[in-house]
């Protein structure tokens, strides 16, 4: 009796601990692929399934702009989710992004599958293989829940905006980080030092068969040993397991401007995007594209079978996958030069086989102009060209040490975020130093993501004897973040702090002079100084308009001055070779 009443208590612990997984039906499922989870059902879901599963566990990672936690899924099929732990026992961390725009909501209701579907033993996550699952990244843009954001997508029913809390596309925030989830994923990206990113999206654009596209970052620019490796074995090998799976995978079609029968070039992705940064820490780093007009099942399920390829991919090669990822780390702290911008080498191809439909034109309803349309019934499978070869576009050498000014906080909070080692002077100290001078600069017309992007940025060199002050920061380069800190910390890089305007007082010269009493000032110091009027006189002969104008030759003799402020244009972060 006594055996029988245990046997049936624990047959009643055993129901709860491992409840059977159509307890866990998900919106999608129920709504037979029409529908996507809501904010307050995607987080109930999860909450419940780690209450039941000791394999799942929620956490919060901090705040977003829209006032609710930022939270991170893991999945550990031994129950543990200490990352020192994982770390030790040289398990694998593949971390998956999800809604980063919400109104791309794919990933958010395949991984609700994906990680039920790993907790009850349905699919299997090899035990070398920890899951980190961001349920939804930009919480701001899923509250903000319609119909018709997305005008051209097919499904779900309902879905999130682009636009976080702050109307900011997190895509392009990793270097400024600009919002608070931003902030927060990094520091949980720099805390799991993932081995895989995969961040899920929506395409839109052309019209074509396939449902699933892959954007992978370029090779040379992921890194020298981990690039070899991606385009050898990582990229070939999940072409490969989507393929048995009856995918067709091709990579992202950047086609714009033009028609993809005509071949594209490989998406460029600088740092300021999710996977552009990722890849500055060897971490490899992808984009799924689902195709918008495909049918909203068609395509969570197809990101559901991509991430399990990941997996999968992931478990067989994980000894490798880390080698190359040490290899290249070790390569990094090698390096003096390093590539900040890259532009495709158009003379260089690879072909692909792409299943596409044949593109025509005909007057438009609306205008009477010609139009672009896709005919679906003229399918057609052809080879195109595919230019994903990049050649530098821009070079920087790392110093042995960068140093910052304590007062550009700003700038100094970031690099803290990205666990940067800062070493704080202890006092003041006149120092020796190559120093910037910004001598030119473009700055876009129109405002991007809150910021007015400065370009073409050209500076003089020299050496200088700067006064550092006791909270100025030594920045070693010899650390993780190299790469992150010549990206950043170069003024020319595209995506570097000063392209984001976090220097920009600099630009703005804060004391001047008055005409009438410089006059006389100028005078003797021309006087004084022959070179400083041999330089006036070869700037008049040159330029008739400066000649003609006498405030402008009173500026340049006060730029030239002991009068001119020496902050004025001088770029605050200073380099120790």
């Amino acid at each position: 009796m006594y055996r029988k009443q245990l046997s049936a208590a624990l047959a009643v612990l055993l129901q709860s601990l491992c409840a059977p997984a159509q307890t866990f039906t998900t919106p999608f499922e129920a709504s037979a692929g029409r529908q996507s989870a809501s904010y307050d059902q995607l987080i109930s879901y999860y909450e419940q399934l780690d209450d039941t599963y000791k394999s799942i566990r929620m956490q919060t990672v901090g705040g977003t702009d829209a006032d609710v936690p930022l939270h991170v899924v893991y999945y550990s099929a031994d129950g543990t989710f200490n990352v020192n732990e994982w770390k030790r026992k040289q398990k694998l961390v593949l971390l998956i992004n999800n809604g980063i725009h919400p109104g791309e909501p794919d990933g958010i209701d395949a991984s609700m599958m994906l990680l039920r579907d790993a907790a009850t033993g349905k699919i299997q996550v090899p035990d070398n293989v920890v899951l980190a699952v961001i349920p939804v990244f930009n919480t701001g843009g899923m509250l903000n829940r319609g119909s018709y954001s997305r005008a051209n997508q097919n499904g779900p029913e309902a879905y999130g905006f682009r636009g976080n809390a702050q109307n900011l596309d997190l895509n392009r925030d990793f270097i400024k980080m600009d919002a608070k989830e931003t902030r927060n994923l990094v520091k949980l990206f720099r805390n799991l030092d993932p081995d895989i990113f995969i961040d899920n999206h929506v395409s839109n654009g052309a019209d074509y068969q396939h449902v699933m596209t892959l954007l992978t970052p370029n090779a040379r620019k992921q890194g020298y040993y981990t690039g070899r490796f991606l385009s050898n074995v990582f990229e070939p090998g999940i072409y490969a397991l989507m393929k048995e799976a009856g995918y067709d995978l091709v990579p992202y079609v950047n086609h714009w401007g033009n028609t993809p029968d005509r071949g594209w070039e490989q998406f460029y992705e600088p740092p300021r995007f999710a996977s552009g940064y990722a890849c500055l820490f060897q971490t490899f780093a992808f984009v799924p594209e689902t195709h918008m007009l495909k049918a909203y099942a068609d395509r969570v399920n197809a990101t559901y079978t991509l991430m399990r390829a990941f997996i999968y991919f992931a478990g067989t090669h994980t000894e490798a996958i880390k080698g190359v990822r040490e290899m290249d780390r070790k390569w990094v702290q090698e390096q003096k030069d390093f590539t900040t911008d890259w532009k495709t080498d158009t003379a260089l191809k690879t072909g692909i086989s792409f299943k596409g439909y044949e593109a025509a034109y005909k007057p438009s309803d609306v205008s009477g102009v010609q139009r672009l349309y896709y005919d679906r019934s003229k399918p057609y499978t052809k080879q195109v060209p595919f230019y994903n070869k990049y050649a530098p576009a821009k070079t920087a050498t790392a110093p042995q040490y960068y140093v910052l000014p304590g007062g550009w906080q700003e700038v100094a909070l970031r690099l803290r975020i990205n666990g940067v080692d800062m070493i704080p002077l202890e006092q003041d100290t006149l120092m020796e130093l190559t120093v910037y001078r910004i001598q030119d600069y473009e700055t876009v017309k129109k405002p991007f993501e809150g910021h007015y992007l400065h370009t073409k940025v050209t500076f003089s060199i020299a050496r200088e004897k700067v006064k550092c002050l006791k909270g100025d920061y030594l920045i070693p380069l010899q650390q993780t973040a190299k790469r992150y800190l010549v990206e950043t910390l170069e003024p020319d890089a595209p995506d570097a702090f000063f392209a984001w305007n976090y220097f920009d007082a600099i630009l703005q010269q804060k004391e001047h002079f008055s005409d009438y009493v410089f006059e006389d000032e100028a005078a003797q110091l021309i006087r004084e100084n022959p070179e400083l009027l041999k330089a006036l006189e070869q700037k008049r002969k040159g330029d008739p308009k400066f000649a003609a104008d006498g405030h402008a030759q009173l500026e340049f003799i006060y730029q030239h001055s002991r009068y001119q402020e020496p902050e004025y244009m001088r770029y605050p972060v200073f380099r120790i070779e």
